[in-house]
C-alpha cells in the first residue's frame, strides 16, 4: 500500500469533509475522491459513509485509523532514531581525567562504533576538570568523587585503590603487601599537592600518624614512573594505572591496612544537553567499568 493513500486517508479523518481535506492537501476534490475509493477497493470495504451533508468513518475506517495513527508514530521514531544516528557521526566530545589510561578501552569500543565523532582528551587535575566543564570548554569529566559543585552531577564509575610501585632493585620489591607505616623512611616520587590522588596519600598518611615528605614531585604518571624504573624512588599511584601499564620492571605492592580507596566517576554540568554521541560515550564508559565495579562489590 502506498503510503500517500494513507496520508489521503488521514486528512479527510481529520476535516470529515472532502473539500476541506483536498484543499488541505493541495489537490483537487475530485482525484482526492479517487484515492479514497482506490484505497478502499485495497481494503475491501467503505471507509467513509456520508449521511445528509456529513461524513462519518465506518468501523472500517475507525480500524484504519488507528493503526494509521500508530504506524505514522511509528514512522516518527524512525525519523528522530536516524536523525540522532547522523548526528552521531560527526562531532567532537571534549573529555578531561585524571589519567588518560581510565579511558583506552572505551576509547577502543566508542570508535569502533561511532568512528565519525572525534575525541579531545585531556589529563587534567580534578580541579581543573571541574573549571572545563563550569567554563563550556569541556563536554565530559572522569575523576576521583565526590566533586561538591551545585552545577555538576555525578555518576559513580568504580572504586579506585592506590598502590605502591617499586623498581626490580628496590628494597620493598619483594613485599606482597605493605603498609602505610612501613613507608616513613623510604623515598617517594609523589605528585604535586594540588593533585587529588596526593591528597589521598596524605589524608591516609596522616590518619596512619605519618607525614609523607616526597623527595621529588612531578606532575605526569609517565615522568613519575620512568624515575622508579631508574631506581631513584617508589611511588603511590592509582592500581589501575599501574595494572595498565603491565611494565615487567616495575613490582606493584598493595597497600593494607587500611587500602586507600576512593570512587572514580562521570561529571558533567547540571545544565549540559546530553547528545547522542555524549550519551552513547557515557553508555560505553559504564559497560567498560562495570566488571570492576562488580569486581570491588563481591570483595
Amino acid at each position: 500500500m502506498e503510503f500517500r493513500l494513507l496520508e489521503y486517508f488521514m486528512a479527510v479523518c481529520e476535516e470529515l469533509h472532502f473539500t476541506k481535506a483536498a484543499t488541505k492537501l493541495g489537490i483537487s476534490q475530485p482525484t482526492l475522491s479517487q484515492q479514497i475509493q482506490l484505497l478502499e477497493g485495497r481494503m475491501g470495504t467503505m471507509l467513509f459513509r456520508r449521511v445528509g451533508k456529513k461524513n462519518y468513518l465506518t468501523e472500517a475506517g475507525q480500524t484504519l485509523k488507528e493503526h494509521t495513527l500508530r504506524i505514522f508514530h511509528e514512522l516518527e521514531q524512525a525519523q528522530t532514531e536516524i536523525n540522532e544516528l547522523k548526528g552521531m557521526q560527526r562531532g567532537k566530545l571534549r573529555i578531561g581525567c585524571s589519567g588518560n589510561h581510565l579511558l583506552t578501552r572505551t576509547l577502543l569500543s566508542f570508535h569502533m562504533k561511532v568512528p565519525g565523532v572525534s575525541l579531545s582528551i585531556l589529563e587534567l587535575t580534578t580541579e581543573e576538570t571541574k573549571q572545563g566543564l563550569l567554563a563550556n570548554k569541556l563536554d565530559l569529566g572522569i575523576v576521583f568523587l565526590p566533586l561538591n559543585d551545585d552545577q555538576i552531577i555525578s555518576k559513580e564509575l568504580y572504586t579506585e585503590e592506590l598502590s605502591l610501585a617499586v623498581g626490580l632493585e628496590h628494597p620493598l620489591a619483594g613485599n606482597l603487601a605493605i603498609r602505610l607505616q612501613q613507608l616513613d623512611t623510604t623515598s617517594l616520587i609523589l605528585f604535586p599537592e594540588k593533585f587529588l590522588v596526593r591528597q589521598m596519600i596524605d589524608t591516609y598518611s596522616l590518619e596512619a600518624g605519618l607525614m609523607m615528605q616526597p623527595i621529588i614531585e612531578l606532575s605526569t604518571m609517565d615522568s613519575i614512573m620512568e624515575l622508579v624504573r631508574l631506581g631513584v624512588g617508589a611511588t603511590i599511584l592509582p592500581k589501575s594505572y599501574l595494572i595498565h601499564l603491565n611494565d615487567p620492571q616495575i613490582h606493584v605492592i598493595p597497600i593494607v591496612d587500611p587500602a586507600p580507596r576512593k570512587e572514580v566517576g562521570i561529571v558533567y554540568r547540571k545544565e549540559k544537553f546530553i547528545n547522542t554521541a555524549l550519551e552513547a560515550f557515557i553508555r560505553e564508559l559504564i559497560l567498560t567499568y562495570k566488571p570492576l565495579s562488580d569486581e570491588v562489590g563481591n570483595e
